[in-house]
């Protein structure tokens, strides 16, 4: 079982790759059969190279937010993630607190990750800004 001090190191190193649109640095956090979900995806990818691919091109639309961890809460083989994300959407930031948990493999490569949140409020500003212009 990690501890919440080994949980928020791990937060330390992870959250900071979701910045920047590198997603090749972010999947290097992941196992090669990892499962991912998020809003964007509910039924999920498997597999590092759809994983990649899905990566590729959320950062791309999204390379400034910022993911920082409020409170990790460890569980049997990995921890849940209590969040916070600043997501520009043009001139606003907008702020989104969710959970994720995330499982680690043997190796220490997360092989499970999902990611939930109310994105209410962003899909509205995405679509007001899609409305304007």
């Amino acid at each position: 079982m990690l501890t919440k001090d080994q949980a928020r190191e791990f937060a330390s190193r992870w959250l900071p790759a979701w910045t920047g649109n590198d997603p090749q640095k972010l999947a290097d956090f992941y196992s090669d059969d990892a499962f991912y979900l998020d809003p964007g995806i509910p039924k999920g990818v498997q597999g590092k190279e759809a994983l990649l691919a899905y990566f590729s091109k959320l950062l791309a639309q999204t390379p400034e937010w910022v993911w920082t961890q409020i409170e990790p809460i460890p569980m049997e083989g990995g921890f849940l993630n209590k969040w916070l994300a600043v997501i520009p959407v043009g001139d606003k930031k907008i702020e989104c607190i969710g959970v994720c948990f995330v499982q680690f493999d043997e190796q220490g490569k997360i092989r499970r990750n999902e990611v939930y949140f109310d994105r209410t409020e962003l899909v509205a500003e995405i679509y007001r800004l899609k409305q304007q212009g």
